[in-house]
């Protein structure tokens, strides 16, 4: 189970106390977190690019569904996790490229007890590369691993 936040790892750049080896990988910083907003950043090397030599779309897609999870934990004291029940996003425009920086920002407008519907968006300098909308399902506590390849995952 996810458990609160200390502010010296919110302000860390820390997305989460449970390790995730992806984002680990792909370099993503998290920012600031709190009350129902979120952002988080990416400075882009060669892994980050697609045959173009722009920054791949999944890469933003992740960037999107991570700072959007992060609102929506955001507006819980004790961090619940969430999953991602729906997402849509839209490219406005070429993502970056090696060496640039990509910023990610993201507000829940809504909640019930069980979900949160938020909006994102990715920024490089200027410019307004991609938005998302999404909606998480709150999580009372994350699965065991063992959990989770009973149900079908796989380690």
């Amino acid at each position: 189970m996810i458990k609160k936040m200390s502010d010296s790892l919110k302000n860390s750049g820390v997305i989460s106390q449970i390790e995730n080896p992806f984002l680990d990988y792909l370099g993503i910083v998290s920012g600031e977190m709190k009350e129902g907003k979120a952002n988080l950043s990416l400075d882009l090397h060669h892994h980050h690019m697609n045959s173009w030599q722009i920054t791949h779309g999944g890469v933003l897609m992740t960037l999107l569904d991570v700072v959007m999870a992060m609102a929506g934990r955001s507006l819980h004291d004790d961090q619940k996790g969430v999953v991602t029940v729906e997402m849509k996003t839209t490219f406005l425009q070429p993502g970056g490229v090696v060496g640039g920086r990509l910023e990610a920002r993201s507000v829940a407008f809504h909640q019930s007890t069980t979900m949160c519907f938020c909006d994102g968006e990715i920024w490089s300098g200027d410019k307004l590369v991609a938005k998302a909308m999404g909606t998480y399902k709150y999580l009372r506590s994350l699965k065991s691993k063992a959990g989770l390849v009973k149900m079908g995952g796989s380690d």
